[in-house]
């Protein structure tokens, strides 16, 4: 794992279609409900099964709700030989902060607020 990246450098790195994975790990339907735009949902249960789809990735941010469980996914991701020229970071404060400042979007592609009133992602 490569550190902690904030959510403003994950909003800048999407801004500027820079070469990034963002990697939701909370289960289906809280996905659902909202995420980060552009983001892939691979819940935790599933990442070992599912970790030869990050071979040969640039770089990947996890995500979860506050940003814990995020960390050691980035950690298991980051063992994977085939991730071993990636870049892996977890966003601090996770998805909470990240929707507090920017909003998230639901599946159906209407944008969540940025407010507190929202519906919490969770």
């Amino acid at each position: 794992m490569d550190g902690e990246i904030s959510p403003d450098e994950v909003k800048d790195l999407l801004e500027t279609d820079a070469d990034v994975r963002i990697v939701d790990i909370r289960d289906e339907r809280s996905f659902e409900r909202s995420h980060i735009p552009d983001s892939e949902n691979v819940p935790f249960h599933e990442l070992t099964a599912r970790i030869d789809e990050f071979e040969d990735a640039e770089r990947i941010v996890t995500v979860c709700p506050h940003g814990k469980a995020s960390v050691q996914a980035a950690k298991l991701i980051s063992t994977y030989e085939g991730s071993a020229d990636a870049t892996v970071e977890s966003m601090a404060g996770g998805l909470e902060e990240y929707g507090m400042r920017y909003g998230l979007v639901r599946e159906d592609g209407a944008d969540e607020g940025s407010t507190a009133e929202t519906e919490s992602p969770f």
